[in-house]
């Protein structure tokens, strides 16, 4: 049967606070945090990751997700979201976004069990998420030969239970044509996963899954606590 669920937009906003937010006293932060966060949640459904010291780049990971069933839908999430975002422009600035809207795969007719729930208020330990491009000589293999080895990344994805997976489909949307999320309790337990797969025959049409980006979840206040 096919899948009947209106397609989710996920956005994910790598954010890193300005020079001048540091400026600001303990209980300025906290303020800024409440009126932010209660602006972000108004549009979408919202978690917060922590990434710093993981990474450089950003401090904290924005995750919204939302409903994109409607023409509009995607745009009404743009605008909140700026809309929020813009006046604090000079506390905190967004080094990376990347964003898709889930759709059926094309290689599976059955919904996984391991699939991630973005609207779920569980959430696993450990974040990790990238962009995926493919070559253009994937593209130009016979939906056969491709079956086949979707049908081996499949099978080694399914010996790792407690990992789970999104994609999010951004073909002709960002630079993007995928972004691929996992969840995870055990990061040596999704390094082994992602070592299995790169020995794999469909690696070898692989052309770009990098910069990948491991954040940590918490509550909101848990997560900005570290930041305040």
């Amino acid at each position: 049967m096919p899948d009947q669920r209106p397609p989710i937009l996920g956005h994910f906003a790598f954010c890193r606070f300005t020079d001048r937010y540091w400026t600001l006293t303990s209980d300025d932060r906290g303020a800024f945090h409440e009126d932010w966060l209660q602006g972000l949640r108004a549009g979408a459904n919202t978690k917060l990751y922590q990434v710093f010291p993981a990474d450089t780049s950003a401090d904290i990971l924005v995750w919204s997700s939302t409903e994109a069933g409607a023409n509009d839908d995607v745009a009404k999430f743009f605008r909140q979201f700026a809309t929020v975002t813009t006046p604090h422009r000079n506390l905190v600035e967004a080094t990376t976004i990347l964003w898709g809207m889930t759709r059926p795969s094309q290689y599976s007719k059955a919904r996984s069990k391991q699939e991630i729930d973005p609207m779920s208020d569980e959430r696993k330990r450990y974040l990790i998420v990238y962009p995926f491009v493919k070559t253009t000589d994937w593209y130009l293999m016979g939906q056969d030969s491709r079956q086949g080895m979707m049908n081996e990344h499949i099978r080694i994805g399914k010996e790792y239970t407690q990992i789970t997976q999104l994609l999010l489909y951004s073909v002709g949307l960002q630079n993007q044509e995928f972004v691929v999320v996992y969840e995870t309790d055990e990061l040596p337990l999704f390094s082994s996963l992602v070592n299995d797969l790169r020995a794999t025959e469909g690696r070898r049409f692989t052309e770009r899954d990098t910069p990948l980006h491991t954040a940590m979840y918490g509550s909101a206040d848990e997560v900005l606590a570290l930041f305040r």
